[in-house]
């Protein structure tokens, strides 16, 4: 039975790892670390470790520690902040792992850095420039204005996020986070934004599999309105999106490795511009795509294994477009269709028209009777004035 461990096992990116290896057509024994003594609780695997944050200067000896003691043969990093620190000392390690290049990672973790490899290859990205002082600030609403989407370097789930049209809102936001030369400026483009999840091995595509976002859960609790929790999850299957995202990651790695992740947003003229790379780990709801069929976890490590691979019908969007991925707080996640989505709002659409015809019916057959029986409580008011 092959043994794999896998960091931030109590958050959800982590228990969808999880699930997604418990469906596969093999047994698999799981490991699972996490630096918070309570979602570790919720971890579904078989053996749990709690372990220092990774800021901690004891982080990697207790990990490696434990996995000289579990003895993993793969191990699978699913928490951004732990990335760096883990790929590079990953040939310390008692273990395999398959993650990208360590300079992949450092180019993928620093979104200013990626945008650079992206606007020298000739994508189409928003403008964006590093803030370093305030004039930088004041430089980005002159040219990028008059709105401004301001953001951390590196992070995830929209961290630093803001849009502005007000100068000054952005410098005291940018002085709260004490962010000077931490943060970008660039262009505001549209709302809607686009996954592109991928798989490579040796510089070839494995698989991937795009999908749109319908929302953000809980937009309203965030200042930017993203907050890095899909809602609801499109299957696609757009040939743009596929050459953009495939060029977004050759332009940071010409023989790319493991796991990569194109997020992109749509501007103006419908040409969806990558804005970062999730690099070696899924984005949190890639159980949908094993519950409609692709499970790519498994695919992940049998690539990291050498193993053989289970069939892939398609390398490119091998599923369904128009699949749907409903989740939120404390609830089963639901796996539907846009047809179904769509039929009850059509549903919906028709009663409103039938009920709208029939209050109008009900309206018209009432006149004449209101009508006597507001002259009759006339006349009879009238009669008692009169007595």
């Amino acid at each position: 039975m092959k043994r794999v461990a896998v960091t931030g096992a109590g958050g959800s990116p982590a228990i969808g790892f999880a699930r997604s290896l418990r469906a596969a057509p093999e047994e698999f024994h799981l490991i699972g670390f996490d630096t918070n003594p309570y979602t570790l609780q919720r971890a579904e695997v078989d053996e749990r470790y709690l372990v220092p944050r990774v800021s901690d200067p004891d982080y990697l000896s207790v990990v490696s520690e434990i996995l000289s003691e579990t003895k993993p043969d793969l191990l699978h990093i699913q928490i951004s902040a732990e990335m760096i620190a883990v790929s590079g000392l990953r040939d310390r390690l008692p273990c395999r792992t398959f993650l990208p290049r360590h300079e992949t990672i450092l180019a993928c973790e620093d979104k200013f850095a990626s945008y650079e490899r992206w606007s020298a290859a000739g994508l189409k990205v928003p403008q964006t420039m590093l803030l370093n002082n305030v004039a930088d600030l004041q430089i980005a609403f002159e040219r990028f204005g008059p709105r401004l989407w301001l953001r951390f370097t590196s992070g995830s789930a929209g961290r630093g996020a803001l849009p502005t049209s007000d100068y000054e809102e952005g410098k005291l936001w940018i002085d709260f986070h004490r962010g000077w030369g931490k943060f970008t400026a660039a262009e505001c483009l549209e709302e809607q934004t686009i996954t592109w999840q991928s798989i490579w091995k040796n510089g070839e595509l494995v698989v991937a599999q795009g999908r749109k976002r319908m929302y953000w859960e809980f937009s309203n609790r965030a200042r930017s309105g993203v907050t890095g929790i899909t809602g609801t999850g499109i299957t696609v299957s757009d040939p743009l999106l596929d050459d953009v995202a495939q060029r977004a990651v050759l332009a940071v790695d010409p023989k790319p490795q493991g796991i990569f992740g194109v997020d992109l947003t749509y501007d103006k003229s419908g040409v969806p511009n990558p804005t970062e790379i999730n690099i070696g780990r899924f984005f949190t709801t890639h159980h949908f795509f094993t519950a409609a069929g692709l499970n790519m976890p498994y695919i992940f490590v049998q690539c990291g294994l050498d193993a053989p691979l289970p069939h892939i019908p398609r390398k490119i969007n091998p599923l369904t477009p128009g699949l749907a991925w409903v989740r939120g707080m404390d609830v089963l996640p639901t796996l539907t269709t846009t047809d179904d989505i769509e039929q009850s709002s059509l549903r919906l659409a028709k009663r409103r028209e039938r009920l709208g015809k029939s209050l109008a019916d009900h309206t018209q057959g009432l006149t004449g009777s209101v009508c006597t029986e507001i002259v009759s409580s006339q006349g009879e008011l009238s009669r008692k004035q009169g007595s």
